[in-house]
Order: structure tokens, then C-alpha cells, then sequence
């Protein structure tokens, strides 16, 4: 398992629910919640794919 996946999980949970209370905030614009779940997504997915090249680099060696 790739040593980053807990550390992964770890953060994903006080995301989850800042972006709980952002979806039922009734003062909250929808644009901001589905804005800031993209970028978390784009992040997640650059951060996976850098662990990733770099699992692979460290094999290689």
C-alpha cells in the first residue's frame, strides 16, 4: 500500500465535512461548494499522480 493513503484519508475527513456544512449553509453560494469540490478533486488527483511517478522512480532504483 502506498504510504500516502492514510495521510490521504486523514485529510479528506475535515474536507468532507467543511464541505458538509458548505452544501447546507443556506448563505452559501452552490457555485463556491461545486467550485472548491473541483478543485479539491484536481489537487487529489495531481497529488495521486505525483505519488505515484515517485513510487515508481524509487522502484527503478
Amino acid at each position: 500500500m502506498n504510504p500516502l493513503v492514510p495521510l490521504f484519508v486523514l485529510i479528506l475527513v475535515p474536507i468532507a465535512a467543511i464541505g458538509l456544512v458548505l452544501f447546507t449553509d443556506t448563505g452559501i453560494e452552490p457555485s463556491l461548494f461545486y467550485a472548491s469540490v473541483k478543485t479539491f478533486v484536481i489537487l487529489g488527483a495531481l497529488a495521486c499522480l505525483l505519488s505515484f511517478g515517485a513510487s515508481k522512480l524509487a522502484n527503478r532504483s
